[in-house]
């Protein structure tokens, strides 16, 4: 009797390992050679998994994308009195930019000639605006109101950038950045400018 595979296993447990390691070197440091080290396996056990390095990227950002999304729908089912978007709003004010999987994102934005990482980085933007502008319209009464529902979800993203941009950088402290989410993103659910 053949062993069964334990590749979707070994793979689940090396995407984690691969996606610190870009985001410390960012795509063009990271060798092959480094990532096998860090995952504590060699290169071919790599290489069994992904065809190359690219894939290797497009791979961590995929786990990225369902890491915020997974993340996100665990913020949502904590009824607290607030809208879903409001909670998800609160969850990054808090911990937007904790993880350091921001630094895979800003370089792949850097490798956006590379075809699988410009599409992988498109599905996870569009992702990321499906869930939550599902979430908006459900915060403002279901009514869908075109385009103003998609401009306010692609600046919630916009400014989780921006903070996120502006504490990598030293120029808005954690306090500031926890208020522009906040106050700004709650204008972007209302409707209204922020105060």
């Amino acid at each position: 009797m053949p062993r069964p595979s334990r590749l979707n296993e070994q793979r689940a447990e090396l995407l984690p390992i691969l996606a610190a390691a870009f985001g410390d070197l960012g795509f063009r440091r990271a060798t092959t050679a480094e990532l096998a080290r860090r995952c504590g396996v060699r290169e071919n056990i790599l290489y069994r998994h992904w065809a190359d390095k690219v894939a290797m990227f497009v791979a961590a950002i995929e786990y990225v994308s369902d890491l915020a999304i997974d993340t996100w729908r665990g913020a949502v089912n904590k009824d607290d009195g607030t809208t879903e978007v409001e909670r998800i709003l609160a969850y990054e004010a808090d911990h937007l930019g904790e993880f350091g999987n921001y630094r895979i994102i800003f370089s792949a934005l850097g490798e956006t000639d590379q075809p699988d990482i410009r599409n992988s980085l498109r599905r996870m933007y569009r992702r990321f605006h499906a869930v939550l502008r599902e979430q908006l319209v459900a915060a403002r009464g279901g009514r869908q109101r075109e385009p103003e529902d998609d401009l306010a979800t692609w600046a919630i993203i916009g400014l989780g950038t921006v903070a996120t941009i502006g504490r990598e950088l030293g120029l808005v402290s954690k306090a500031a950045q926890r208020r522009l989410v906040q106050e700004v993103g709650h204008s972007l659910i209302r409707g209204t400018r922020p105060a």
